[in-house]
Order: C-alpha cells, then sequence, then structure tokens
C-alpha cells in the first residue's frame, strides 16, 4: 500500500525557513564585525550600528513592495531574487575601503536582498495553512532564530581564520547558494495545485480561485491595522538594540570575545523555541492575545538586561529575550491573515513592517550614538523597556480590535468589506 505523500505545504515552509535562516542568520552576524569595522575605520560604534540600521530599514520597508510584487508575480521569483541580493551585498562589503562604502554594500545589499525574500516568503506561508498557521508560520520564521545561533559563530570564526573582508565574502556566496536553491521551494497558493488549507479538498464550488479577504487600502484603513501598525512602531524601536549592541555590552564588560558572540546564539536558541512552541500554543490561546503577551515577555527580558553584567546573566537574558522575541516575529503574519484573510497577505504584511522597519532605523543607531555621550547602555535598555509596554496597552486597548469582525466575515464569505 503506497504511502501518502506529504503535505506540499510543508515544502513551502522549508523553503521560507531556509531564506529567513539564510537571509536574516547573515544580517544577523554584524554584531560580531562591530569591533573590527570600528577599528579598521576608526568609526565611533553609533556610526557602526547605523550600518545594520539602514539594512534594517530597507529590508523591513522593503515589504511595502515586494509584498504587492509577490501577490502579483508569486513569491518564488521575490525569494530568489533577494537571496541573490543578499549575497551580492555581503560579498561588496568585503571590498569596502570606507565606512560609507560598507554602508552602500551591506546596507542596500542586505537590505533590499532581505527585503525582497522575506515578506513574500512568509506571506506565501499563510496561504497554505489554516488550522495550524501558527505552527506554520512559527516554523518558517524559526529560520531566523537558527540562524541567530549558526552564523555568529560562524562569522566570528571566519572573521578569527581570513580577516572580516574574507568572511564577508564567504557569507555572500553562501547566501547566495544555499538561500537562491531553497528558495525555489516556494509556491504562492495552494489553488494552483488543486488544493485547500492544509491540505483540504478544494472547495469547486468557491466563486472564484482568488483567495478571499480584504485588499490593501481597505486593511489599511481600519482600526484594527492601526493598532497593529502603531504597537509595532513602537516596540520596535528596541526590540533589535540587543542583535547589535549585546556583544559590544558583553565585551564592555568584561566578557571573552569567544562568549560573547555566543550570546547571540542565545537569542537564536530562544528564539528558536519561541517561534516553534509559542506559534503553536497562540493557535490554542488565540493569537491576539498571544501577540500582546509576546512585547510584555520582551519587557521583562530587558529588565533583566537592564542588571545583567556577567555571562550567566546576560545569556539568562538572552534566551529569554529570544523566546518572546521569536514569538512576536512567528504570531504577527498569523494574526495579519486572521483580521484580514489571505487575498493580499503579502501586501498588507508589507505595510505593517514598514513600522518595524522606522523603529529598526532608529533604535540600534540611537543606542550607539547614546552610548558614545554617555559610555553606558542604561538609557536605551530603559527606553527600550517603555516602548515594549507601551506596544502592549496599544494591543489591549479595544479601539485597536475595532473593524476586525467585518473583515474576517468578508473572508470568510470572499468579499471585500
Amino acid at each position: 500500500m503506497p504511502y501518502p505523500r506529504p503535505f506540499r505545504g510543508w515544502r513551502v515552509v522549508a523553503g521560507a525557513f531556509a531564506v529567513t535562516f539564510v537571509g536574516f542568520g547573515s544580517a544577523y552576524t554584524f554584531s560580531a564585525f562591530v569591533e573590527a569595522l570600528q577599528h579598521d575605520f576608526a568609526a565611533s560604534r553609533g556610526s557602526v550600528a547605523l550600518v545594520f540600521s539602514l539594512a534594517g530599514f530597507l529590508y523591513f520597508g522593503l515589504g511595502i513592495v515586494s509584498g504587492p510584487l509577490a501577490d502579483r508575480w508569486g513569491s518564488r521569483r521575490l525569494a530568489v531574487i533577494g537571496m541573490l541580493l543578499t549575497g551580492a551585498g555581503l560579498a561588496a562589503a568585503s571590498a569596502a575601503q570606507s565606512l560609507a562604502q560598507v554602508y552602500l554594500a551591506y546596507g542596500l545589499g542586505v537590505g533590499l536582498g532581505v527585503g525582497c525574500a522575506y515578506v513574500p516568503a512568509v506571506g506565501a506561508v499563510q496561504r497554505w495553512f489554516a488550522r495550524r498557521r501558527g505552527l506554520a508560520s512559527g516554523l518558517a520564521v524559526s529560520g531566523i532564530g537558527v540562524g541567530t545561533l549558526a552564523m555568529p559563530p560562524l562569522a566570528s570564526g571566519l572573521i578569527n581564520a581570513l580577516g572580516w573582508r574574507d568572511a564577508y565574502l564567504a557569507l555572500g556566496v553562501l547566501a547566495a547558494m544555499a538561500g537562491a536553491g531553497m528558495a525555489l521551494l516556494i509556491e504562492n497558493d495552494p489553488r494552483a495545485r488543486g488544493l485547500g488549507p492544509d491540505g483540504d479538498a478544494l472547495d469547486l464550488q468557491a466563486p472564484s480561485a482568488t483567495p478571499p479577504g480584504a485588499t490593501v487600502r481597505q486593511a489599511v484603513r481600519t482600526r484594527a491595522f492601526a493598532g497593529l501598525y502603531a504597537a509595532c512602531l513602537i516596540g520596535s524601536f528596541g526590540a533589535f538594540i540587543p542583535f547589535v549592541h549585546l556583544v559590544p555590552y558583553a565585551l564592555d564588560h568584561g566578557v571573552a570575545p569567544a562568549s560573547a558572540v555566543l550570546l547571540l546564539g542565545a537569542i537564536g536558541v530562544g528564539s528558536t523555541a519561541g517561534r516553534f512552541f509559542l506559534g503553536s500554543l497562540a493557535d490554542r490561546m488565540g493569537r491576539d492575545a498571544a501577540l500582546l503577551a509576546m512585547f510584555m515577555g520582551m519587557a521583562l527580558a530587558l529588565a533583566v538586561w537592564a542588571v545583567a553584567a556577567g555571562p550567566w546573566s546576560l545569556a539568562a537574558f538572552a534566551l529569554l529575550y529570544g523566546v518572546f522575541y521569536g514569538g512576536w516575529v512567528a504570531v504577527l503574519p498569523a494574526v495579519v491573515m486572521d483580521r484580514f484573510g489571505g487575498r493580499h497577505v503579502s501586501g498588507i504584511i508589507g505595510v505593517l513592517y514598514t513600522s518595524v522597519a522606522f523603529g529598526t532605523l532608529i533604535g540600534p543607531s540611537a543606542a550607539g550614538f547614546a552610548f558614545d555621550l554617555s559610555h553606558s547602555y542604561t538609557l536605551p535598555i530603559l527606553a527600550s523597556i517603555i516602548a515594549n509596554l507601551a506596544a502592549a496597552a496599544i494591543l489591549a486597548a479595544p479601539v485597536s480590535r475595532g473593524g476586525v469582525r467585518g473583515l474576517r466575515s468578508a473572508a470568510r464569505q470572499g468579499e471585500p468589506s
């Protein structure tokens, strides 16, 4: 008796996992390069941190373009192009002769590359699942956590063995080959395979092959979207500060370089667990409630960082922060799908992620410049705690949920609200 074939949606999840692993794993190696870039270009910590902020602004902000393009052209094409751009940007950074050239190579290359690939890949996963959407979304974006675990120690080893320039070149080759190759697994919509979400039989009586839900214009005019946008904008001011400044913070507190880099890996371990377990838990407890809990959890973890100094306390912070950060990234796309349907989910996610783009642009670089002035990270950490609590308060307010029922009804009926 032949074995049943696995649901093809899990192949899409595997492709999205690879894209997030390679793309964000490469981006989050940046902390391992901060000291070398400061030394070679005689730069301040704030000006070096701006490299990451520019890249982050682009890879989240570009979703407003790549999302609608994926809805129109298909997610696979955008994901492959994005991985090739990421590899090219890392390779170009290896040849930079000034910090301004690093801004252009890393900032534009990695920023545009991840921006092209991320939203299309994650958006495609949402269409392939309904009952297990939180789990599938969590598995897809757990590539970010695994990449954060694996890639910074790899980068550190390459820097020690080859120097930072050849390390960037090697990472660029890896991103282009592995990332683009695995992105070929991504497919846009199960309907093209004659399937419904979760592998269910396709409803042939459906009035249209177009997935139901709101258009981008309809979604962004609702109070539900405004609440999500405001929460993500405010919360993201502090969300990415650890990815740039945790290693320098640890070095400033006497932690050995090899152990300091492993702290990013600890964020990756926690993030992977958070994406997997909290994504699945969100399916049962309610994804709206889970999203609010993620912001509160990040605030709690940052409070631990505020009093941490030694390697063990910093590792505890990194693990805890990773869990809630990973849960936030996993649950957010599923909440968008729940509220607005799948008709233009990539485009809606893309618009929403512009909020994260502005937070990423300002947060890490502002923390670096604050350190340059005060030689302390106390103020940036406290500001990050307040930002996450404010984001949770916005999500808890009834006004942030306005208009959701109408759009859910439209999603079920296949008509715009």
